[in-house]
């Protein structure tokens, strides 16, 4: 399937960058211990360890909800990912969060369950940021399409776990660092379903 694209935001809207510049992020430690909060954009600049989660939204037919990132996201723009990420805010749970964000950025919301969790670190060349994340990788089930907030989403599509795995052999370099970390064990835990 083709993937959908998203109309540009409106005009007047609050741009991505400045909605990033003023949340804040959990600091943990590696056993995702609470150390306090930071600014989100220089959390990343510093590559402070933050937590932070990954959805993988599968529908009926097994296939996964990708996402292109947003030509204006901060780091790791126009990369291909996982339905959807984000980082819980200071004193908020991160299944929760989870649920607010895929409501944000996607549109919808569904029951979300947790498969793993990982610490990774990868530096964007273009931005110079650092995503150093204690990440929390949840999985859940939806059958419609997404209304995503293009200030978040350039494109999206649905697309089978075949496709998905010669995609990232033949060109990772389309997917975020951390997609091509986490994919295989979701989609393997997925087909096992």
């Amino acid at each position: 399937m083709k993937a959908a694209i998203v109309p540009q935001p409106p005009e007047g809207a609050v741009p991505a960058g400045q909605q990033d510049a003023d949340e804040r992020v959990i600091l943990v430690d590696g056993d995702d211990r609470p150390l306090g909060d930071g600014d989100k954009l220089e959390v990343h600049r510093l590559g402070q360890l933050h937590r932070a989660f990954s959805i993988f939204i599968f529908n009926a037919k097994g296939e996964v909800l990708l996402q292109r990132r947003a030509a204006v996201k901060y780091h790791f723009a126009g990369h291909w990912s996982n339905s959807c990420c984000g980082h819980p805010r200071p004193r908020e749970q991160t299944a929760p969060a989870a649920v607010r964000r895929l409501g944000e950025e996607l549109g919808f919301q569904t029951a979300l369950t947790e498969q793993m969790q990982l610490v990774y670190r990868a530096e964007d060349a273009c931005s110079g940021l650092i995503e150093h994340e204690y990440l929390h990788v949840f999985l859940g089930r939806y059958d419609d399409d997404p209304r995503p907030d293009p200030a978040e989403v350039g494109a999206w599509r649905w697309s089978s776990v075949g496709a998905v795995r010669r995609t990232l052999v033949k060109s990772p370099h389309l997917f975020t660092p951390w997609f091509q970390l986490i994919a295989e064990r979701v989609l393997d835990a997925a087909s096992a379903d």
